[in-house]
C-alpha cells in the first residue's frame, strides 16, 4: 500500500538559507594554516628562488599582505555557506535576467574544460603542442560563420561589449582606409538596441543618433532614412530588439544604409530565437557579433569570463582583431595534412583588444554545445525559445496590471519587456519593489537597462531551457505579488522577508562618501582602524 503524498502547494515554500556568515577577514586566526609544509619550506624556497629580488623597490610591499589565516575545514564551510545564500541559474527559474539570456549550460561541458589536458595549457605554449585546442577554435569560427552567413569570424574578443567595440573600431578603420574617416562621424542606433552599441560608438568618437519606434513599436524606417546622410559611418542595431520585437524591414534598413555609403552592424546578443532561421549576411550586414555566454550555452559567470565572436564580410576581413588561429595546409581536404598556427594581426587590423586569441574554456564549451545539437538542434533551440516566450507572454498578460507595450497583439521572439504601469498607478508599488519581493519566492527578476522608455518595466526571457511547469510557476509568483500589491502593499514594499539580506536603500549606493569597496576601506571609514593596523587583517 503506497503512502499518500501531500499535494504540492501552488507557490513553492521557499526560504533562503541564512548563516549570518562573517567575511573571511573576520574569521582569520593568526597562525592557522590550511596546508602545513613544515620541513619542506627550505626546499620550496630553493626551487623557486628569490622571486622578489628582481622587482623594483617601488613595487615591493613594505610588509607581507595581511591575508586571512584559516584552517582548511573553516575555509570549506565558509564558502559553502556563502553558496547557500545565493540564487542562480542552477537553483531557480532564472528567466528574469531579461536580455542577458540566462540559459542552461550543460555540466558535461564544464567537465570537458576541467580536464587536465586543457587546464594545464598556456596560450603562449608552442602551437605544435596545442593543435587540438587550436583546431577547436578554428572549427568554432567556421560554424559561427555558417550560422551568421559571414565570410570570416574572429573569436579574439572576451565578451559582448568588447565585440561591439571591435565592430565600431573595424568600421572606423574601414572608412579611414577609404579616405572617408573625417567625413563619416555619425552612427545611428535605436533606443531598444543594446546600449553598448551607442556607448561603443560614443567612446570611438562618433556622434550618436538614436531613433525611437513608430506607433506600433517597430523601428521606424522613415526616421532612419531622414537620419542617413554622407556623414553616416554605420547603423548599429539589435534585432530582435530588447523588447523582443523583430524588425521585419531589416533588409530595407541595411539597403538604406548602404545607399549613403554607410556600413551595417548587427548586434546579435538576442540571437537565441533566430538560430537557423535568419542570418546576418542574408540581410546584407557587413559586420555582426555574438555572445558565446548568451546564445551558445556557456556560463554567464556574473559578467565574465565571457567570449565574443565577430563576423564580417570579405571586405572587412582585413580589419578583424587578433591574434587569430589560422589553418595552414589541408587544402586537399585531408585533416592529417593541416596544421594550425597563431597569427598576429595584419597591417589593416584594428589589432589586439584582449590578450591572446580567445577565451578557450568558453570556446570549448560553445563548440561542444553546437556539436551536440547539430544544425537541426540549433534551429530547435530557437523554435523552443520562441514557443516558451510566447507561452509566458500569454500567461503574464492574464495578470491584472501587467501589459506588454508596443506591437499590441503581436508575437515576440525570445523575450518581452513588460510593464507594471497599470498596477503602479493603482497601488503605488513599483516594478523594482516587485522584483525584490520575487526573491522571497526563490525567483530572480530584472527591470530594464536605462533609459526606462517602458514605464515600470520588467524583462523576461525564458530561453529554450525551461519547462512549461516552470514557466507556470514563475507566472504564478508574479500573479501572487500583484495580488499582494493590491491587498497588502506593505508586504511588497518591505521585502525581502525570506532572504539573507535586509531591505536596501539607494541612498547608500548614490552617495560616494559612504562607499567602501574593500574590507580595509570599510574598517578605516567606519571604525577608524588605520590601514597598516594588524587589526585590519583579523
Amino acid at each position: 500500500m503506497s503512502l499518500p503524498v501531500a499535494p504540492k502547494p501552488a507557490l513553492r515554500r521557499f526560504h533562503q538559507a541564512s548563516w549570518d556568515e562573517p567575511i573571511i577577514f573576520e574569521l582569520s586566526t593568526p597562525g592557522e594554516r590550511g596546508v602545513l609544509v613544515t620541513g619542506l619550506e627550505a626546499g620550496v624556497r630553493d626551487a623557486v628562488g628569490d622571486v622578489v629580488g628582481d622587482l623594483p623597490a617601488g613595487l615591493r610591499r613594505a610588509v607581507p599582505p595581511a591575508l586571512p589565516e584559516m584552517g582548511q575545514m573553516r575555509v570549506l564551510k565558509h564558502y559553502l555557506r556563502l553558496s547557500q545564500e545565493n540564487l542562480g541559474a542552477d537553483f531557480n527559474v532564472d528567466i528574469g535576467q531579461g536580455t542577458c539570456t540566462m540559459k542552461y549550460a550543460p555540466k558535461v561541458n564544464d567537465q570537458l574544460v576541467g580536464t587536465p589536458a586543457l587546464t594545464a595549457m598556456h596560450p603562449l605554449q608552442d602551437p605544435a603542442d596545442a593543435q587540438g585546442v587550436l583546431e577547436i577554435v578554428w572549427n568554432t569560427e567556421r560554424m559561427i560563420a555558417e550560422i551568421s552567413g559571414m565570410d570570416e569570424v574572429s573569436l579574439h574578443t572576451q565578451g559582448g561589449s568588447a565585440a561591439i567595440w571591435s565592430n565600431i573600431a573595424m568600421i572606423r578603420a574601414y572608412h579611414e582606409a577609404n579616405g572617408e574617416g573625417e567625413q563619416r562621424r555619425e552612427v545611428i542606433t535605436t533606443i531598444f538596441s543594446h546600449p553598448s552599441n551607442a556607448a561603443a560608438a560614443k567612446a570611438a568618437g562618433y556622434d550618436v543618433i538614436t531613433l525611437y519606434p513608430d506607433a506600433d513599436g517597430y523601428p521606424d524606417l522613415d526616421a532612419l532614412k531622414r537620419a542617413l546622410s554622407p556623414r553616416t559611418a554605420a547603423i548599429m542595431v539589435t534585432n530582435p530588439e530588447d523588447t523582443g520585437i523583430y524588425n521585419p524591414a531589416i533588409k530595407e534598413w541595411v539597403d538604406a544604409a548602404h545607399g549613403v555609403g554607410a556600413l551595417a552592424s548587427y548586434d546579435q546578443a538576442n540571437a537565441n530565437g533566430i538560430l537557423g532561421i535568419t542570418r546576418a549576411r542574408d540581410a546584407g550586414f557587413d559586420v555582426c557579433h555574438f555572445n558565446l555566454h548568451k546564445t551558445f550555452g556557456t556560463p554567464h559567470g556574473c559578467g565574465g569570463p565571457g567570449a565574443g565572436a565577430n563576423g564580417v564580410s570579405a571586405a572587412l576581413a582585413p580589419f578583424l582583431p587578433g591574434p587569430r588561429v589560422v589553418r595552414e595546409g589541408g587544402a586537399d581536404g585531408s585533416a592529417s595534412s593541416a596544421r594550425f598556427v597563431v597569427r598576429e594581426p595584419g597591417e589593416q587590423s584594428i589589432g589586439a583588444v584582449a590578450p591572446f586569441f580567445g577565451v578557450v574554456p568558453n570556446i570549448v564549451r560553445a563548440y561542444a554545445w553546437m556539436m551536440a545539437l547539430g544544425a537541426d538542434g540549433l534551429r530547435a533551440v530557437a523554435e523552443i525559445a520562441v514557443l516558451n516566450n510566447n507561452y509566458l507572454l500569454k500567461k503574464v498578460l492574464e495578470i491584472p496590471g501587467a501589459s506588454a507595450p508596443y506591437a499590441t497583439g503581436r508575437r515576440r521572439i525570445e523575450q518581452v519587456r513588460y510593464s507594471w504601469q497599470e498596477l503602479f498607478e493603482e497601488t503605488g508599488v513599483t516594478s523594482e519593489e516587485i522584483g525584490v519581493r520575487a526573491s522571497d519566492f526563490g525567483m530572480h527578476y530584472w527591470t530594464s537597462h536605462h533609459p526606462y522608455v517602458v514605464p515600470q518595466p520588467f524583462t523576461l526571457e525564458p530561453t529554450e531551457s525551461y519547462s512549461m511547469a516552470e514557466l507556470d510557476e514563475y507566472a504564478a509568483v508574479l500573479a501572487e505579488i500583484a495580488r499582494e500589491a493590491r491587498e497588502d502593499a506593505e508586504t511588497v514594499r518591505t521585502a525581502p522577508h525570506r532572504q539573507t539580506v535586509h531591505h536596501t536603500h539607494h541612498d547608500d549606493l548614490d552617495d560616494p562618501e559612504r562607499w567602501a569597496i574593500t574590507w580595509r576601506a570599510y574598517q578605516r571609514k567606519y571604525f577608524g582602524i588605520p590601514a597598516d593596523s594588524t587589526e585590519a587583517a583579523a
